[in-house]
């Protein structure tokens, strides 16, 4: 392709992007909406949680619950009397969307094919929330504001923010007893609807438990090799999520020295295993996901190096709107 030519392509994809954009370089807001849903179909854990557009970078959702009992024993003709009525408990939970930003070269080649089919915008649109949306499920998850890695340090993940019930596998591999004291460690009033509950877990973890499953010599065994059901506990889905860790480090014995370095130097620190996944036992639609309606898309064109250099911008955050239903299960040793 000649230089010409490249110079053709390129100014086709700049004006097919500025398309899309208001005066600002922002998504028009039907276009702002059909990203955010390329982005969710993208991620699969976005594609269970709820995702709320937020109309400014914070916004607070308001959490309405009925802790206690609301029935009372009547009588015929009589109102219930003051202290008999209850009220529901309100609280808020704030969204504060974190700035990200993200710069994708798009090259001659992966655009050409498009442009004669014209529908370069859809391909950009579906190339951009690919990237962005697998980049998203990895700090849902793995986000820890104390993380020295400055992408995952902009806002606490699931892992990080579910506290109040963990689980301790020992190190051992996932297993019915693992699940039986999950499910044993939520409250109570999460399990009357158990079919909205799912273990959350990585692909190796969910991969390991369906091979011991199929292992049994029964006929349901090679239903879980041949088929791609979900593995069920207690009635409880086990979701294999792709950016869920699976090079977590195991816990420091601290009994075992190594042994000392070649040529001296005292006795070496002992190596840290890094093969624990986690797991997370919650109903799905309790994490919220807030993206910001504002998306700004961007390019820039490099003519000599025939690419399209596109820059998106844009603000989420992510919090469970109930952190008492959740379970953190730690130190599970990735099949």
């Amino acid at each position: 392709m000649g230089f010409t030519s490249n110079r053709t392509l390129l100014e086709k994809a700049d004006l097919a992007i500025r398309d899309l954009q208001d005066g600002g370089g922002y998504l028009l807001p039907a276009q702002a909406k059909k990203f955010m849903r390329l982005l969710i179909k993208q991620s699969e854990l976005m594609g269970m949680a709820t995702v709320v557009p937020m109309a400014a970078p914070k916004q607070q959702l308001a959490k309405i619950k009925f802790g206690s009992r609301v029935l009372r024993a009547g009588r015929e003709g009589t109102r219930l009397s003051d202290q008999d009525r209850t009220r529901p408990d309100f609280s808020y939970m704030e969204l504060d969307a974190k700035l990200f930003k993200a710069e994708v070269d798009l090259s001659d080649e992966s655009l050409e094919d498009s442009i004669e089919r014209e529908d370069l915008r859809q391909t950009i649109m579906e190339m951009l929330a690919e990237a962005i949306g697998r980049d998203m499920e990895e700090v849902l998850v793995m986000g820890d504001t104390t993380s020295p890695d400055p992408f995952l340090a902009q806002l606490d993940g699931i892992l990080v923010q579910t506290v109040s019930h963990v689980v301790d596998a020992g190190g051992a591999k996932l297993t019915k007893d693992v699940l039986f004291d999950t499910v044993r460690t939520l409250p109570s009033e999460y399990l009357r609807v158990k079919k909205s509950l799912s273990f959350l877990t990585s692909v190796d973890t969910e991969l390991g438990y369906r091979n011991t499953l199929a292992e049994r010599a029964t006929i349901g065994g090679d239903r879980w090799l041949e088929t791609d059901v979900p593995v069920m506990y207690s009635g409880i889905p086990i979701r294999a999520i792709p950016l869920f860790p699976e090079n977590l480090p195991a816990p420091a014995s601290g009994t075992t020295p190594a042994p000392a370095p070649a040529g001296g130097g005292g006795t070496a620190p002992a190596p840290v295993a890094r093969d624990r996944s986690a797991i997370v036992l919650a109903n799905p639609k309790n994490l919220q996901v807030g993206i910001w309606r504002k998306i700004r898309i961007e390019t820039w064109r490099d003519i000599s190096a025939g690419v399209l250099r596109v820059v998106a911008t844009l603000r989420f955050d992510t919090k469970w709107a109930d952190e008492l239903g959740t379970v953190r299960v730690s130190n599970v040793k990735a099949a």
